[in-house]
């Protein structure tokens, strides 16, 4: 049966571009950023993510922020490298492939963020009126009804027709896939949201 994305002497470097930026995508910064603080192990903290929602369970601002900078920057990173030396087709499988290294890391067995911050990285440099429209919702979300899992869900669920509105098809494909990952990855978060028992942020 023929390879579905044509023969493996020419594909293999897009799935060389998905392993590599798997493998960066794979770093779990908040979790190494509380260790380093001596703030314990972030799995046992809160809900148990290795995100910055949950760093900021410990009361660490700072830490926080940086984990939230990082896991973003490492996003960004992972597409903004591909494309600029290898073109449009590699940033699409580095764009997975992070992702799918941030919400299922290796090293932890894969269990990994929710990849928020990261794919908020992704659509900035893939395509930055997706990634405006996407942290403008967020934003909004989060400041109207405090819950970050809901301002996510709405303003990562979007970004589809935003990129279809914005871009093009073929962005709002490869935007749909994101977001179905990202989305049920909160599957457990819209479970708590509908029995009114998520957490809401604290804002002070």
């Amino acid at each position: 049966m023929p390879d579905p994305l044509g023969n493996f002497s020419f594909t293999w470097p897009l799935y060389a571009a998905f392993l590599v930026a798997y493998l960066l995508g794979s770093i779990p910064f908040g979790l190494l950023l509380t260790r380093l603080a001596g703030a314990g192990d972030l799995r046992q903290v809160g809900s148990g993510n290795i995100g910055a929602t949950n760093v900021l369970r410990t009361g660490r601002k700072g830490l926080a922020a940086l984990t939230l900078l990082f896991d973003a920057g490492k996003g960004a990173a992972a597409v903004a490298v591909a494309d600029h030396w290898f073109g449009p087709s590699m940033a699409v499988f580095a764009a997975l492939g992070v992702i799918a290294g941030h919400v299922a890391p290796v090293w932890l067995r894969f269990r990994g963020g929710k990849g928020v911050a990261t794919t908020f990285g992704v659509l900035w440099v893939f395509s930055w009126p997706v990634g405006v429209a996407a942290a403008a919702i967020w934003l909004a979300m989060a400041l109207l009804f405090r819950y970050s899992s809901l301002a996510a869900i709405l303003a990562i669920g979007s970004s589809p027709a935003w990129a279809w509105a914005l871009t093009g098809v073929a962005e709002a494909e490869v935007t749909g896939l994101i977001a179905v990952a990202v989305v049920a990855r909160h599957a457990g978060n819209i479970r708590r949201l509908l029995k009114g028992e998520e957490s809401r942020i604290r804002f002070r």
